[in-house]
């Protein structure tokens, strides 16, 4: 997937909304890692989606409004000016304050050096070898993953499952000689603290999968 094309899938809004079939998600994820403009719309919208669940968890505040006794209430009761305006001013003041403070914000981070939390992981090592990344709630960080060459194998597949087993991303990448040391971005929103399991497979030239290894990242998030 290319960027045209997840603009116009509207790939990001179906991810956030987990709208997105397992195949298509799957290339929007892989596509996330090399365009810097998608990663940034999703960063944002998950922002987004975070604020508004604070906004709209907030106590409502009731308005008193008089009503006719024999007055019944219908589909379009909440369009009264008693209600509207409070629920317009509220939807005004998200809007601006994405618009004004937070896409701005994150479209100067994007063009920002970044140091972000990295780990390393081996594929070679013999025994199971904890990797641990410190790093704050929803932020990215780096994997590098050292994969030994081996002739037999002209691609490699990278799984991550979360602590509850299930996937989170699948990449696919070519294999390269005589190192094979890759920097996985991995993007931080939604990642909650624990043991993750990454999954390494390599692939042949007829397309055989075999199993590599699993390789237990220890999450550790601070806030």
């Amino acid at each position: 997937m290319n960027h045209d094309e997840a603009v116009r899938q509207k790939a990001t809004e179906r991810y956030l909304l987990d709208e997105l079939d397992a195949d298509t998600r799957d290339q929007f994820e892989e596509h996330l890692f090399d365009c810097q403009d998608c990663a940034v719309d999703l960063r944002a919208g998950a922002m987004f989606v975070e604020q508004s669940k604070v906004i709209l968890g907030q106590p409502e505040v009731s308005v008193p409004v008089r009503v006719p006794a024999t007055a019944k209430p219908g589909w379009f009761a909440w369009l009264r000016p008693a209600l509207a305006v409070p629920v317009l001013a509220l939807l005004l003041a998200v809007i601006g304050y994405q618009n004004f403070v937070q896409v701005p914000h994150l479209e100067s981070a994007a063009n920002q050096p970044q140091a972000l939390p990295y780990a390393s992981v081996n594929i070679s090592t013999r025994g199971v070898v904890k990797t641990t990344v410190t790093t704050v709630p929803g932020q990215d960080f780096n994997l590098f993953v050292s994969i030994p060459p081996d002739a037999a194998y002209a691609a490699y597949t990278l799984e991550l499952h979360n602590p509850a087993g299930q996937l989170k991303w699948s990449l696919r990448i070519p294999a390269s000689s005589p190192d094979d040391t890759r920097s996985i971005h991995v993007p931080g929103a939604g990642l909650e603290q624990g043991t993750y399991q990454l999954v390494v497979k390599g692939i042949t030239a007829s397309g055989q999968s075999l199993d590599l290894g699993n390789y237990p990242v220890e999450l550790q998030l601070q806030k």
